[in-house]
């Protein structure tokens, strides 16, 4: 993936140009790292554009290969140089003999960047279809006086087709069907051929892609998104296709059913397969011998697939092509959380910064094109709508790991897999490892390319013993993510200089002395024994996610003050996401991460509490704040001058509130999603005509010891969703509720039977007035 590749390594230029990197990077060396930048910056540019106006994908294919062998080459020279460099910090002849061989490596670097940006300019794109040829197969497929391409059309140049096209259709009442639209573009040079003469003809025409299918369509006609067939869909698809008017045998039906499951209602799988069981006897033999080697069979299937769904993936604009490769790592059928997916793109550099946009928001944006495109399905959603989790079909997971290992970015080890594939006579940049980790052999081997070695697994926890050798032989590693494994990383961390991702398990603090590139830092214990985070962290300004687990503490900044470490006043300005377990420093903490986002913060001790709340008017661009408290007997006071302007989504735990704090909470203008669990002291919640919660979309109560509750649909202007969970005293839900306008979901889970009666009397009633929308679900 040579773009991908182009990225990591700009990026490690650009941050030897920063005032932090001078004993590294001496002002004689920063002109040559400029320029290698500069080259490289050109080429990325060079690749955007091609793939753009490119048709002959297999030179593209060509092109990106050349590319991402020299570029690698060149990264993996530059970062050993620098490791070097970085270990040697603490003797200084060592360092300086490091440093002269890093000049002169970056010099043969510079030269080789150089000749590689002028070979690529040189290349002569050979172009792959046309006006002509397009108007030519639109032309012998939607009229009646042309139906074939023969060796005339090839001397009719393109307006002369469409004049023909044109001539065609005029006056005639005309139904066309265009297939598997790719632009917008081509769509404004075909609809000329079709001339409006009121005669109500139409135009069906099937895309992949979202943004062409609006741009296509008008009001009257809106696009409809395909779904996956359902199981009798499937069933009739297949049958029609295989025995036509004949119904299925018997005998066949169960065994029939049962292969076209694992198509997971994708039409064109569904096709392929009535075909290939179409070339054998009918029997029930040979249809359970296809059904006793379905992977074998399916993978001549997918092999079918693979012509058609590779399209998708080479008309990918460059920047999203790593994304849907990357998400082809993921465990077959996963849920993927799409929080932890964007936490590892930002790390390997696959979203690309804008001044007026955080990076998380713009990966947010990269998925949702990528499921516009028909490659990423969308799963569960967050109260607020944003998608939660997503999945690739098993055929789309199938071309990732077919299409990964072509330039080595990444590699796929299965449950089955006890070492790289022969086949790879590089070592991929990415190592994306299943349940089995523990066999010796994934240990073997030269593994000092691989940027990036992550385990995924369907378990919070995968206790099983992980070996040494298979971290310490990945000497370049940026991304680490064992998070799963019970095993100590902490005198693994320290070695791994180039790491911008870390997510692991430690029984020690690690140090972090040498680890400057950390943006993401994940770290839980595995004895639950507490633990103090080295003050170096203070010195890391460039962090932007923080998580530390149950006893692991962040130290005082203070302390490191006043140890002199890095330049004072110690703040971390790019800190967005921040995990915090207990803490007697949190509001000191707080009050240098003024630019969070998000906030997890754990309180025990209960005369933290107002120090807190002091510290919260700070963080005025926090969007999502979770507090979980330690169980109190008495009731904690919400300050009422309390003002969070962003705030979005705010989550109670055990913080034992009165109930008329939900005075402050309503004041809060932009709040869209409040969960409650054990968050409110007291047995009656009564809501004034003045508390009025402007954005409410989604409430959930849970836990709380609240009987009577008196409240009016003015109170919540736009809830959307309501959920009640073991609210075993409370006698009824207030009738009003079902009068909020915006209201689509009343959901009951282990309530009282008088909470369930007054849900539904809700719903007749509303359905009484017409309202069919509103929905009420019961979980017992």
């Amino acid at each position: 993936m040579a773009y991908a590749s182009l990225s990591s390594l700009m990026h490690t230029l650009e941050q030897l140009l920063q005032p932090n990197q001078r004993l590294v990077c001496a002002s004689c060396i920063q002109p040559h790292v400029e320029s290698a930048r500069q080259s490289l910056c050109s080429l990325q540019f060079f690749l955007e554009d091609t793939t753009k106006e490119i048709k002959d994908t297999e030179t593209l294919k060509v092109l990106e290969k050349r590319i991402g062998d020299v570029i690698y080459k060149v990264e993996d020279k530059v970062d050993s140089s620098l490791r070097s460099i970085i270990i040697l910090a603490d003797c200084r002849e060592k360092r300086e003999r490091a440093c002269r061989s890093f000049y002169e490596e970056l010099l043969k670097v510079e030269k080789e960047v150089y000749f590689l940006k002028k070979e690529v300019m040189l290349i002569e794109f050979r172009r792959h279809g046309s006006d002509r040829k397009e108007l030519a197969r639109t032309s012998s497929s939607s009229t009646r006086r042309i139906n074939k391409t023969d060796e005339s059309i090839k001397n009719i140049n393109s307006d002369q087709l469409a004049e023909i096209s044109y001539r065609s259709l005029k006056g005639r009442r005309f139904l066309i069907v265009i297939d598997d639209l790719w632009s917008n573009e081509a769509w404004d040079k075909m609809q000329r051929l079709f001339p409006d003469d009121k005669k109500k003809s139409r135009i069906l025409l099937t895309t992949r892609l979202k943004y062409v299918a609006d741009y296509v369509s008008c009001p009257e006609f809106p696009p409809h998104n395909m779904s996956f067939l359902t199981s009798d869909d499937s069933w009739s698809l297949f049958t029609e296709r295989l025995f036509r008017k004949d119904p299925c045998p018997p005998q066949l039906e169960p065994i029939g059913k049962h292969i076209i499951q694992h198509c997971q209602g994708l039409p064109f799988s569904i096709t392929v397969i009535a075909g290939l069981l179409g070339k054998v006897d009918p029997t029930r033999d040979n249809w359970k011998k296809v059904e006793e080697n379905l992977n074998s069979f399916f993978g001549t299937v997918s092999e079918q697939c693979q012509t058609i769904l590779s399209l998708s993936y080479r008309y990918l604009p460059q920047h999203l092509k790593a994304c849907f490769l990357y998400i082809g790592g993921f465990p077959e059928d996963m849920e993927i959380s799409v929080s932890k997916l964007i936490r590892l793109w930002i790390p390997e550099l696959f979203v690309k910064p804008r001044s007026n946009k955080r990076l998380e928001v713009m990966a947010e944006e990269y998925l949702q094109d990528l499921i516009d495109r028909s490659l990423i399905l969308a799963g569960t959603r967050r109260p607020d709508g944003r998608i939660k989790t997503c999945k690739i079909h098993d055929f789309l997971r199938q071309l990732c790991i077919r299409e990964s290992p072509l330039d080595n970015f990444m590699h796929v080890l299965n449950d089955n897999d006890y070492t790289f594939s022969k086949d790879i006579d590089i070592y991929p940049r990415r190592v994306m490892l299943s349940c089995h980790v523990s066999h010796p052999e994934h240990g073997s081997g030269t593994t000092s390319t691989t940027r990036s070695l992550v385990f995924m697994s369907f378990f919070d926890k995968f206790s099983r013993q992980c070996p040494c050798s298979i971290i310490y032989n990945f000497k370049l590693l940026k991304v680490l993510d064992f998070s799963s494994i019970d095993y100590d990383f902490c005198r693994i961390i320290p070695e791994l200089v180039h790491l911008r991702y870390v997510a692991a398990n430690i029984e020690e603090a690690p140090s972090l002395t040498k680890l400057r590139n950390l943006r993401t830092i994940i770290l839980r214990t595995i004895e639950k024994k507490d633990l103090d985070i080295p003050l170096e962290i203070w010195t890391m300004s460039d962090i932007r996610h923080l998580h530390l687990g149950w006893s692991v503490h962040m130290p005082n900044p203070l302390d490191a003050e006043r140890h002199g470490i890095g330049e004072q006043p110690l703040f971390l300005n790019n800190l967005q996401k921040l995990a915090l377990y207990s803490s007697p420093f949190e509001a000191e903490i707080l009050r240098r991460t003024p630019n969070l986002n998000k906030l997890r913060v754990t309180i025990i001790d209960s005369t933290q509490w107002s120090d807190f709340l002091d510290c919260l008017f700070l963080l005025q661009g926090l969007e999502t704040l979770d507090i979980r408290a330690a169980v109190s007997h008495g009731q904690r006071v919400l300050h009422r001058n309390i003002f969070l302007p962003n705030l979005k989504q705010l989550r109670l735990r055990f913080t034992s509130l009165a109930w008329e704090d939900m005075v402050v909470l309503a004041n809060l203008p932009n709040l869209e999603v409040l969960k409650a669990h054990c968050g409110f002291i007291g047995t009656g919640w009564r809501l004034n005509e003045n508390v009025v919660f402007q954005r409410l979309k989604y409430l959930r109560l849970e836990w709380e010891d609240v009987e009577r509750w008196e409240a009016a649909s003015d109170n919540f202007l736009m809830l959307e969703q309501l959920v009640l969970a073991m609210l075993f005293r409370l006698e009824e839900i207030p009738q009003s509720i079902g009068e909020i306008m915006t209201l689509k979901l009343i959901q009951i889970e282990y309530c009282g039977s008088t909470v369930e009666t007054s849900a539904k009397k809700i719903q007749q009633e509303q359905e009484s007035w017409g309202n069919d929308e509103l929905q009420v679900r019961i979980i017992r």
